[in-house]
């Protein structure tokens, strides 16, 4: 099979909120002609992205083409569930054009990669480009990788010889990209927009372009077709990681919470933002039942950073409000996260 049948696969991945369904939803709206597979993978077993997805779904990308992997990193799953997955989206009727990676906010993308040199999918499929979405008001704001700040810390006090792992994680993400778009641009301003560009540039291993994106709009043609054959370039792209064989989920964790009908939303929202002040949260994301509404509440936070939506009926889903919280693994204290939330 030659490099031209293969089928181009484009892996998108980012930090905690960077806004990664969001651009796959305008990448779905707008598929310039072609038929178009996606694979999520979550971290926690509630498929919020997922679940975004599927409301998306259309001629160009059918439900039966939107595949989530919500039991594990799929790079740790190769052969159980990763290489199975790539091989049934080939075998469909009618194979997908490009297929869509979505990885958890929480993964490093270079193991990814390595699963592509598999022999099973190698022959037929290529990774067409790795794009990083980075949050740029957040980065800027130096919540992941403030070097100024690490290298003012540093000075200041001896001890201070290693990088946190979430700041690995965005470096990870960040040199094994073929285009790195920064997102939430209408947040960040021109002044955060260039701070976060300087960041950025002083963790790359080679010169990358950079666009700015507001609520996941660019052009598909900019992001589909790059032809960068990734998995033949790994080496190229340098990981914190390189040599060991553990992978990234080890320093996170996330729980599961249910809790009863809400009657008051921005309590629950006044009781994540705790969280992140109190504890450390990461993320935090899931449905919530509101008393009285027939619709389900949508619930995504980053830190402090909580938004909302109603964004469909219940329908014949049970209306259970169920939330995956993560935090770095030091952080959990489920006892404390339940009382906190009411459940």
């Amino acid at each position: 099979m030659t490099d031209l049948t293969k089928i181009p696969v484009t892996v998108i991945t980012g930090f905690l909120g960077s806004g990664k369904t969001t651009l796959i939803r305008h990448l779905m709206q707008n598929p310039q002609g072609k038929r178009l597979a996606i694979l999520v993978n979550e971290f926690g077993t509630v498929g919020v992205d997922g679940d975004i997805l599927k409301s998306c779904a259309d001629a160009a990308c059918p439900v039966e083409n939107i595949v989530e992997l919500a039991n594990g990193c799929i790079c740790c799953t190769v052969a159980d569930d990763f290489i199975p997955t790539i091989e049934a989206l080939m075998a469909l009727p009618q194979p997908p054009d490009h297929i869509l990676i979505e990885t958890s906010g929480l993964a490093l993308p270079k193991p990814l990669l390595k699963a592509f040199d598999w022999p099973a999918i190698r022959s037929k499929i290529t990774v067409d480009g790795v794009i990083a979405l980075a949050d740029a008001e957040a980065v800027a704001a130096g919540r992941f990788a403030d070097v100024a700040a690490v290298d003012a810390q540093r000075a200041a006090d001896n001890s201070l010889d290693h990088e946190t792992p979430l700041s690995e994680v965005f470096e990870d993400q960040i040199a094994c990209a073929d285009l790195i778009l920064l997102t939430k641009a209408d947040l960040a301003g021109e002044a955060g927009l260039a701070a976060a560009r300087a960041v950025i540039d002083s963790e790359t291993p080679r010169k990358l372009p950079m666009l700015h994106v507001t609520d996941g709009i660019v052009d598909p043609r900019v992001l589909l077709g790059l032809k960068a054959a990734a998995e033949d370039d790994i080496a190229a792209r340098p990981s914190h990681h390189d040599g060991h064989d553990d992978h990234e989920h080890d320093d996170f964790e996330s729980v599961l919470i249910e809790l009863p009908e809400v009657t008051d939303i921005e309590d629950l929202v006044a009781r994540i933002q705790r969280l992140a002040w109190e504890q450390d949260i990461l993320r935090v994301k899931g449905f919530v039942a509101v008393a009285g509404k027939p619709m389900r509440l949508l619930v995504q936070a980053v830190g402090a950073r909580v938004r909302h939506q109603f964004d469909r009926p219940w329908g014949s889903d049970a209306r259970r409000s169920r939330l995956v919280v993560i935090a770095e693994h030091h952080d959990i204290d489920e006892a404390a996260i339940r009382k906190v939330l009411g459940a």
